[in-house]
């Protein structure tokens, strides 16, 4: 029974990720597009495009079976937008 589970916790997991690899992409492709400067700047809609995925992924982790974070008995996130 626990082997039929796995391929559904494995999507699960993958699609929880998936928003984790948006982040890093957009934070690294910042990076290289502005490699000379020691600081870096993100625009304001950057900024809100990295809350959000991060938002959900944090939504999506809480309402996990067995998820045990008081997150998931919180009322679920607003995403605002600007």
């Amino acid at each position: 029974m626990e082997s039929t589970n796995l391929p559904k916790n494995f999507a699960q997991a993958q699609r929880s990720l998936a928003g984790l690899k948006i982040i890093s992409r957009l934070l690294s492709h910042e990076l290289h597009a502005q490699s000379a400067a020691k600081a870096i700047t993100l625009s304001r809609d950057e900024i809100v495009e990295i809350q959000t995925v991060i938002d959900v992924f944090i939504e999506e982790a809480s309402r996990r079976p067995g998820a045990h974070t008081s997150a998931a008995s919180e009322s679920p996130l607003a995403v605002a937008r600007n």
